[in-house]
């Protein structure tokens, strides 16, 4: 198989003067994931590059510069899944984790759990060497401020869901051996109620993975992803017979109709073609296929 790599930087609005930052941003994700690949690596080392380009940046709501909870706090969720086994990891809730990408797969290899949450997610990371990251270091001055702009006024969680600057990342991947993986990492939401798990922590909603269907990342609107468990239903219209673009589309126009959501996928089905789409005003992407002397970045 062709190795290829699909990333994304989240689905909602980018003001004009970020847009260089996202572009930039998804582009080096991906090279830096296909550089894996080219070197016969797997397609889960690949996806796990690739974000943790992206939780680094700061430009993206994952890792630095994540939205801030109702209280202050940095909550992050991650989903990895690989194709081949079946096998997946996340963490929900989480806090003082710069990578919790990284983390998710370590709960798919060392346990036989899917998910560790909030406090425990914690102290697994602890016991397995990761690093705590002190909240100050994940907290960029733009979500400080976006942050007392909310409590300024008032709004409440249910009432955010806005045009917001930035989002959710993700990333699947093809390797040569043709197996497929699927990864998401996100802050969640701007002034979300503490404890509060989105689609990116879910199998099926945030991303799912199946060698015998495609690969598919999601971000948006994470309740209404859920609810259309959106990842899977991209996967399961690849595995109908839908190129991966063509289920992208259609999963898309599936989250409209039934709840009026909004959000953008990502996805590579069994033949390897890509696909992006998605409903909101804007979403940073970049694709690179074995070949290409570099990725192609779009917004």
């Amino acid at each position: 198989m062709k190795p290829t790599i699909v990333v994304h930087g989240g689905a909602w609005n980018i003001p004009d003067e970020t847009v260089d930052d996202h572009l930039n941003g998804v582009k080096l994700a991906a090279e830096t994931g296909m550089a894996v690949l080219q070197r016969a690596g797997s397609a889960l080392d690949a996806v796990e590059a690739a974000i943790i380009v992206m939780e680094e940046d700061g430009a993206f709501d994952a890792g630095r510069g994540s939205f801030l909870n109702a209280e202050g706090e940095v909550e992050l969720d991650a989903i990895i899944m690989d194709g081949e086994t079946l096998n997946a990891g996340s963490v929900a809730a989480v806090t003082n984790m710069l990578h919790p990408i990284s983390l998710a797969r370590r709960v798919m290899e060392e346990t036989s759990h899917v998910l560790l949450v909030g406090e425990g997610a914690k102290k697994f990371a602890v016991a397995h060497g990761f690093r705590i990251t002190p909240t100050e270091e994940l907290v960029s001055p733009r979500e400080l401020r976006r942050y007392r702009e909310l409590r300024r006024r008032r709004v409440r969680p249910k009432e955010f869901f806005e045009p917001s600057t930035h989002g959710t990342v993700g990333a699947v991947a093809l390797d040569s051996h043709g197996n497929l993986v699927a990864g998401t990492s996100t802050g969640g939401t701007p002034k979300k109620m503490p404890g509060r798990v989105g689609d990116s922590a879910l199998i099926g909603a945030g991303a799912y993975a199946d060698n015998s269907l495609g690969a598919c990342s999601a971000t948006g609107w994470g309740e209404a992803i859920m609810k259309t468990v959106l990842s899977k239903a991209a996967c399961d219209l690849m595995g109908k017979g839908s190129t991966a673009q063509s289920a992208c589309r259609k999963a898309i126009r599936l989250l409209e109709r039934k709840l009026e959501g909004r959000g953008g996928l990502i996805a590579i089905d069994r033949a390897g073609r890509p696909g992006v789409a998605y409903s909101t005003p804007r979403m940073a992407s970049a694709l690179m296929t074995d070949g290409m002397r570099s990725a192609r970045a779009s917004i």
